[in-house]
């Protein structure tokens, strides 16, 4: 780095001390945050000419890596052909890609656009609770999420987010959002004696329903596996259970896939895991781009979307983005879908997801691992003091293994900001087109990283 390059780049760093907010980041007087310069494929460089491989593919969101030509050139086509439109009419490129989504959730929806994973999901809530509204039930506005569960950062959305960390200082939050236990067997809500802890998670959803009246509650939303709150996958048998509880009580179930939706987790969307589950409503967002344009969708079954054709003057959703649906956003879309499938890039994640990335699984004999959760590329590991009495690792701790990480080139996550006192969970999330040479660094990379500690 010559004299100009060292004055160009402190003066970026000054600049950014004084100008830029970080996300989820305490302020650090003086300090120098990583800039990133460019990037290819699953690896970024920064300003120092250091790199990097991006193992929780940025905000889990970058699945098809850097420096996708065909997605950059769809997305400038589209500005040269039709540089802004808005979804109160129609555009091509947000019809054709709300026929792909429908096509790949192998049901008749319609798709709402907008730009991001909170606001699909707030788009979600109201859809909801207008529905039920005009389906002669205009009580049931209530929403079920799960404790540890993210939902988003706008104020509905945060208030379906149980994770305590998030909320303090910004609640109270929405009214209508209760929570229940999740599935979670390592560390089970219901105590060690319960032995199907799935089971008896679901059948709390249940139990809410009918104690909080089921003429109350609107919808159950939740993720097929909690992501960012610790990796916490349930049995296929768990989503079916909850979904079989919402028909009979006439509750939406609300799929949120803003992170395991475009393959994360070896199939096309998380709930696919779980033989004969078709959520009412959909939301998406991340993967759905690949990053590379901000998008976000609530896709909702067709039968509901009848209720708002009826006529009066407010029956219609009176709802709007004024970005959402980009057309380069939507073209992006299309075109990230059509790589994911001419690719194979989901089956190729349910494979090595296993075969390389299944070598993670060696650190279940580590002393500091107290369980790997894991799905296609998704991988949770939860650290502890020791096994025995799976105290929660320190921050301390957390932060040295993913320095060790680090040092060695390999950027992964933790599920911070989360629960108070359990933010123990590495997260690694990488690229869906990683090569196997990225990956077997990234597994040689993360074990000699507990190797140290």
């Amino acid at each position: 780095m010559n004299k100009t390059d060292i004055l160009d780049h402190e003066k970026l760093v000054n600049q950014d001390n004084e100008h830029l907010w970080h996300a989820m980041s305490r302020h650090v007087e003086g300090g120098k945050p990583m800039i990133a310069e460019s990037g290819e494929g699953a690896w970024f460089t920064d300003l120092n000419g250091n790199r990097y491989m991006d193992g929780v593919s940025g905000l889990w969101c970058l699945n098809l890596g850097h420096g996708r030509k065909e997605i950059v050139d769809a997305a400038a086509e589209q500005m040269m052909k039709l540089s802004y439109f808005p979804l109160t009419l129609s555009h091509t490129p947000a019809i054709e890609l709300s026929a792909k989504i429908s096509e790949l959730l192998g049901d008749s929806y319609k798709t709402f656009f907008s730009n991001s994973g909170s606001e699909a999901n707030e788009t979600a809530f109201k859809i909801a609770r207008q529905y039920h509204n005009q389906n002669g039930n205009p009580s049931k506005y209530k929403f079920i999420s799960r404790y540890r569960a993210y939902h988003g950062s706008t104020l509905g959305a945060l208030s379906a987010t149980a994770q305590a960390n998030r909320r303090v200082k910004y609640d109270p939050g929405v009214p209508g959002f209760l929570h229940v236990p999740p599935p979670y067997s390592y560390r089970s809500p219901f105590g060690d004696e319960v032995k199907d802890v799935d089971k008896v998670a679901a059948d709390m959803i249940d139990q809410m329903i009918t104690w909080e009246g089921a003429e109350t509650v609107a919808g159950v939303i939740m993720e097929p596996f909690i992501s960012g709150g610790g990796v916490i996958i349930p049995s296929p048998k768990y989503l079916q259970r909850v979904a079989e509880i919402c028909k009979k009580h006439d509750v939406l179930l609300i799929m949120d896939e803003v992170v395991s939706g475009f393959g994360r987790t070896g199939k096309m969307f998380g709930f696919m895991h779980s033989d004969g589950v078709q959520p009412d409503i959909v939301t998406m967002a991340k993967g759905l781009t690949s990053g590379y344009l901000p998008l976000g969708a609530t896709a909702v079954k067709s039968h509901i979307f009848e209720k708002f054709k009826d006529k009066g003057a407010d029956n219609h959703l009176r709802h709007v983005s004024t970005y959402g649906g980009h057309p380069a956003s939507c073209a992006v879309g299309l075109k990230n879908i059509e790589i994911i499938e001419r690719e194979n890039i989901v089956e190729r994640v349910a494979d090595l997801g296993d075969k390389i990335l299944g070598r993670l699984k060696d650190l279940n004999d580590h002393p500091h691992v107290g369980e790997i959760r894991h799905s296609g590329f998704l991988y949770g590991i939860e650290v502890v003091t020791d096994k025995q009495s799976k105290e929660p690792a320190s921050d301390e701790l957390m932060t040295k293994i993913i320095g060790k990480c680090k040092e060695k080139g390999l950027i992964i996550g933790r599920n911070g900001d989360t629960v108070p006192g359990f933010n123990n969970v590495i997260i690694v999330a990488p690229p869906l087109s990683s090569t196997e040479d990225d990956l077997n660094f990234l597994v040689e990379t993360v074990k000699y990283a507990f190797n140290q500690i």
